[in-house]
């Protein structure tokens, strides 16, 4: 077994590439977005905040990213009880709100993106189309 394997990862291009992909599916539907799309280890790599979207939004967006990247699920469907201790043991940093969800290919996580300032399925409904701009992105239909 090799002690080094090859790893999977978004990226600028890719990201760049999620990050309009979402900014045409949001302005398509009339609700301007905080859009985050991280990598892997849940470091930014691309942001926008949206004409008309919450400044409360950009810590959002950006947490629900790095929550889905770390945990490899979509965000808002982690179990009740733990999303609170969670957040507590994260000082905050991870949250379980819908609108993150993970860009997982071949069955490895290479990044993740958090949208938020809709409703959660407005936010979710944007994270999907981004990411499906992604060749070969598993899909949470």
């Amino acid at each position: 077994m090799a002690d080094i394997a090859p790893a999977l990862r978004l990226t600028h291009d890719g990201a760049l590439r999620v990050l309009n992909t979402g900014i045409a599916k949001a302005a398509a539907m009339g609700v301007p977005q905080c859009i985050a799309v991280v990598d892997a280890g849940g470091h930014l790599m691309a942001f926008i905040r949206m004409d008309g979207a919450f400044a409360l939004s950009l810590d959002t967006a950006l947490r629900k990213a790095q929550t889905a990247a770390a945990y490899g699920v979509p965000t808002g469907g982690i179990e009740a009880g733990v999303d609170i201790k969670l957040a507590i043991a994260t000082e905050g940093k991870r949250i379980n709100l819908p609108g993150g969800l993970p860009i997982i290919v071949d069955g490895h996580v290479a990044g993740a993106i958090g949208v938020g300032s809709g409703t959660g399925a407005e936010d979710l409904q944007v994270a999907k189309a981004a990411i499906a701009a992604i060749a070969g992105a598993r899909s949470f239909d």
